[in-house]
C-alpha cells in the first residue's frame, strides 16, 4: 500500500472547511503514470499530489481523472507538509514551471501565472443567494467557477466550483487555480469564501505572477 498524507486545504479560520488533498511524499514507489493515475481515481479526493525530488521540489498532480500542470491548493498543501517536517521550500516545481513559495503566519503562499491555469469558466451571479442556490453540479459541461459579489469595496468573493469533467468530484470544496483566474480577470487582490467554509486569499505582484495563500491543516482522526 503506498503510504500518503491527508491535509485539508484553505481551512476558514477556525478550522472548519478546506479541500481534502492526498500527498505522496515518496514519488518513486509509485513512478508509472498510470499507476499514479489509478491510485489518484481510487483514492478519490479532487486531486493527489507526488512529491518526486524533494531536493528540487518536483511534483506532479493529479485529478481522480486528469493530470494537471499547476493546481493551486495541492502545491499549498505540499508546502505546508514540507515545512511541518522542518524542510520548508522556497520553490516547488509542478509541470507548469517554477513556483515561488512564501509563509506568512500561518498562511502558506504560491505563486503562479493565469496561463498557467487549465481552461474552465468563471461565471459572475447576482447575488450570494443565488451562488448558494446552485445545485452540485449545475446543468451543463466543462469546469464552472460561479461567483458573486459579497462585498465588492473590499474585494470578498463567494464562489463555488464545479469540475463537470465526469468524474466522482461534483464540486470542489477549495480551488486555488481557478481563485487565481477570477484574480487575473478582475485585476484585484481577493478574499473568496468557496465551499461549505473554506477561505481563500490571493495577491497580485508586479511581475506578473498571481499568489494564492490560506490556512491548511490535518483532518481531526
Amino acid at each position: 500500500m503506498t503510504a500518503y498524507d491527508v491535509l485539508r486545504v484553505f481551512c476558514g479560520p477556525d478550522g472548519a472547511g478546506g479541500n481534502e488533498l492526498a500527498v505522496v511524499r515518496d514519488g518513486a514507489a509509485l513512478p508509472g503514470p498510470a499507476e499514479r493515475a489509478a491510485l489518484a481515481a481510487r483514492l478519490g479526493y479532487s486531486e493527489t499530489v507526488f512529491l518526486d525530488d524533494p531536493d528540487r521540489g518536483t511534483v506532479d498532480i493529479h485529478t481522480p481523472s486528469v493530470r494537471l500542470p499547476f493546481a493551486g491548493y495541492p502545491l499549498v498543501g505540499l508546502a505546508w507538509l514540507l515545512r511541518e517536517q522542518g524542510r520548508p521550500p522556497r520553490t516547488l516545481r509542478p509541470p507548469a514551471g517554477e513556483v515561488a513559495v512564501r509563509f506568512e503566519g500561518d498562511l502558506t503562499w504560491v505563486r503562479g501565472r493565469p496561463e498557467w491555469v487549465p481552461p474552465r469558466r468563471t461565471e459572475r451571479l447576482a447575488s450570494v443567494a443565488e451562488v448558494d442556490a446552485l445545485p452540485a453540479p449545475p446543468p451543463g459541461e466543462g469546469w464552472l467557477y460561479a461567483w458573486a459579489w459579497q462585498d465588492e469595496p473590499a474585494g470578498v468573493v463567494r464562489a463555488r466550483g464545479f469540475p463537470r469533467r465526469g468524474d466522482n468530484i461534483a464540486e470542489d470544496e477549495a480551488t486555488g487555480a481557478a481563485a487565481l483566474l477570477l484574480t487575473h480577470q478582475l485585476a484585484r487582490p481577493l478574499t473568496i469564501h468557496q465551499g461549505a467554509a473554506s477561505q481563500i486569499f490571493t495577491r497580485i505582484h508586479p511581475d506578473g505572477t498571481l499568489a494564492v495563500g490560506g490556512r491548511v491543516r490535518r483532518p481531526a482522526v
